[in-house]
């Protein structure tokens, strides 16, 4: 089936999976239906390198931010210097941002400590923002509830109640090829309760490939198999799941 119309809400093509063919896939994303692709930074070299795409192609967004798991003892300086490439004109959110808790190689308090300044500078600037939450349920909605920031919980795997919580905030949900996995009881309870207008498609590529590619690197084509298992599930047409998750990434990042 082809489709069309197709927002991959986050991406990494910085990637060094992607450094064999980078360019000769991105020329050939519009052709397969992909209108549309946010690129997120995690440090500050991806970050300028999300911009530098950004600037190539025509369809890409990016957002800039430091990850959990890429926090280093530069992040701080890292910090201010990515504060000054938010004037980009196709910077359309503060991400990827948020807390990693399944590896413990960054301590939580500095994690912690940067995901609450970049929470702080997305209400300055009035961004939305792109979160990370990994085993870490419990402090970031703490902290988002505290902030109450625009913004999305990518990649969601928390429960059908803390999807409510999310929506609560007036924040969207990201779901990727996580819903085609075997286990996947988690987020397609969350999708089965999620109102069309809160959601948001993804693929996290090069990661979380989906059924039946997984093992394979992702990349935003792939995101309809996600698009039908999340179709099947909500009762809808294919195509119409794409348009509204279109529509909703629209709206959030204003583009």
């Amino acid at each position: 089936m082809i489709y069309s119309n197709i927002f991959d809400t986050h991406a990494h093509y910085s990637d060094e999976k992607f450094d064999e063919d980078r360019d000769e896939l991105l020329s050939s994303l519009p052709s397969l239906g992909v209108i549309n692709v946010i690129n997120c930074g995690c440090s500050l070299k991806s970050c300028k390198e999300s911009i530098e795409l950004s600037e190539k192609y025509d369809y890409f967004y990016c957002a800039l931010g430091i990850h959990p798991s890429d926090i280093t003892e530069d992040s701080y300086r890292e910090l201010e210097q990515i504060k000054e490439l938010y004037s980009y004109k196709k910077c359309v959110a503060i991400g990827e941002i948020g807390l990693e808790y399944h590896y413990d190689f960054i301590p939580k308090e500095i994690q912690l400590d940067i995901f609450e300044k970049q929470l702080i500078l997305s209400k300055e600037l009035d961004l939305p923002v792109i979160v990370h939450d990994r085993e870490a349920h419990e402090d970031t909605m703490n902290l988002l509830k505290k902030y109450q920031p625009k913004g999305v919980v990518h990649c969601f795997s928390g429960s059908v109640e803390m999807a409510r919580e999310v929506l609560k905030l007036g924040m969207y949900i990201g779901l990727g090829g996580a819903v085609t996995f075997k286990n996947a009881r988690r987020p397609l309870e969350v999708a089965e309760m999620l109102p069309t207008d809160r959601l948001l498609l993804e693929t996290d590529c090069p990661y979380m490939t989906p059924v039946p590619f997984r093992g394979k690197r992702n990349t935003s084509d792939l995101i309809i198999y996600t698009a039908e298992k999340l179709a099947e599930v909500k009762k809808t047409d294919t195509q119409e799941l794409i348009n509204n998750a279109n529509n909703n990434a629209r709206e959030l990042f204003n583009i």
